[in-house]
C-alpha cells in the first residue's frame, strides 16, 4: 500500500474524520475548527467544493448517504447536534438538524454526539447516532422534509462511542437463498461504549429496538465497531477496538445470530481509535494513538497477519483509514 494522494484541507485545527463518497471522487473532512469540508479529489487533484459551518463545537464524524438519495452528508459534534447536509443545484445546505441529545442547557460532554452511520440503502434513509448521554437515536426520513426519531435510552452507561449497521445481505444468502424470493430483512446494528461492551441491536416487528447481544472481551472503553460487509457467506463478522489497545474480530456462524466468538487480532501499545473493512471484507484497516494505519488479513490457518504498515519508510506521512480502504479497492 502506498499513499496515492495527500490533501491539504486548510483546517485550522485537528481533523477527526475523513470519508470518501460512494464513487470515491469526493472527500469529506471534519475538524475541531467546527467546520466540515468537501473536496473533489478526482485524478489526484483537490478542489474545495464546500466549507460547511453550522456546528458550535468540534465535529467528530461525517458519513455519506447512498447516492440513490442524492448527495447527502451527516455530521455530528461536541455541540450535541447532528446536521444533515444536502447538495441542491450545486450548493450544499443544511437540510435537517437533530438536537435530541441536548439534555440540559449548558454545553457539556454529556450530550455530545460521537458517531453517525447510515443504514444500508435497502432500508431507506436511516441514520444511527451514538451519544455520550448513553443514548442512540435513529433518524428516519419519512418524506416531505420530515424526519422521525426513535431513541434507545441507556444503550451504554456513561456513553456510546460508535455505531455500525449490519449489511442488508442475509448471511448465507449466496448459498441457500431461494431464487426470486425477496429476502426478509431484519434491521440490525452494533454499538460500542464506555461500559467496555459491544452491543447488538435488532428491530422488532413492532418497530421498537431491542438489545440482542452483549459482547464482552474489552477491558476499557470500546472506541469503534465495524460490521463487515457481507458477500453472502454464512458468517457474520464484526471488528471492535478499544482504549485497552486490543482489536477483536467477532464471528457468528449460526443463522439465529446468538453465538458470537471473539478472536484477538492484535494487542497494540496504545489506544486504538478506528477499525474499517475493505469493500470485500477481506482486509481490516486499524488506526491508533501511535499515528499509524495498519492493514490486516486473515491467513489460510485463521490467523490475522499485518500486511501493511502505512507509516513504514514514509517519515511523518500518515493516512486515514478511509484512504487505505480506497487504495485496497
Amino acid at each position: 500500500v502506498s499513499v496515492i494522494n495527500t490533501v491539504d484541507t486548510s483546517h485550522e485545527d485537528m481533523i477527526h474524520d475523513a470519508q470518501m463518497d460512494y464513487y470515491g471522487t469526493r472527500l469529506a473532512t471534519c475538524s475541531s475548527d467546527r467546520s466540515v469540508k468537501i473536496f473533489d479529489v478526482r485524478n489526484g487533484g483537490q478542489i474545495l467544493i464546500a466549507d460547511l459551518r453550522g456546528h458550535e463545537g468540534p465535529v467528530w464524524q461525517v458519513a455519506w448517504a447512498h447516492p440513490m438519495y442524492g448527495n447527502i452528508l451527516a455530521s455530528c459534534s461536541y455541540d450535541r447536534k447532528v446536521i444533515i447536509w444536502k447538495e441542491e443545484n450545486g450548493t450544499w445546505e443544511k437540510t435537517h438538524e437533530h438536537t435530541g441529545h441536548d439534555s440540559s442547557g449548558t454545553l457539556s460532554v454529556a450530550g455530545q454526539v460521537n458517531s453517525v452511520c447510515w443504514a444500508p440503502h435497502d432500508y431507506g434513509l436511516i441514520l444511527a447516532c451514538g451519544s455520550s448521554d448513553g443514548a442512540i437515536s435513529l433518524l428516519t426520513y419519512t418524506g416531505e422534509g420530515q424526519w422521525e426519531v426513535k431513541k434507545i435510552n441507556n444503550a451504554h452507561t456513561i456513553g456510546c462511542n460508535a455505531v455500525s449497521w449490519a449489511p442488508a445481505v442475509v448471511p448465507g444468502s449466496l448459498i441457500d437463498q431461494p431464487s426470486g424470493q425477496k429476502p426478509n430483512y431484519i434491521k440490525k446494528f452494533a454499538s460500542g461504549g464506555c461500559d467496555n461492551l459491544v452491543k447488538l441491536w435488532k428491530e422488532e416487528e413492532d418497530g421498537q429496538w431491542k438489545e440482542e447481544q452483549k459482547l464482552e472481551a474489552h477491558s476499557d472503553w470500546v472506541r469503534d465497531v465495524a460490521w463487515a460487509p457481507s458477500i453472502g457467506l454464512p458468517t457474520s463478522t464484526i471488528a471492535s477496538c478499544s482504549q485497552d489497545g486490543r482489536v477483536f474480530i467477532w464471528t457468528c456462524d449460526d443463522a439465529s445470530g446468538n453465538t458470537w466468538s471473539p478472536k484477538l487480532l492484535h494487542k497494540f501499545n496504545d489506544v486504538v481509535w478506528h477499525v474499517s473493512w475493505s469493500i470485500t471484507a477481506n482486509i481490516l484497516a486499524v488506526s491508533g494513538g501511535d499515528n499509524k494505519v495498519t492493514l490486516w488479513k486473515e491467513s489460510v490457518d485463521g490467523q490475522w497477519v499485518c500486511i501493511s504498515d502505512v507509516n513504514k519508510g514514509q517519515g511523518s506521512v500518515s493516512t486515514s483509514v478511509t484512504e487505505c480502504q480506497q487504495n485496497e479497492q
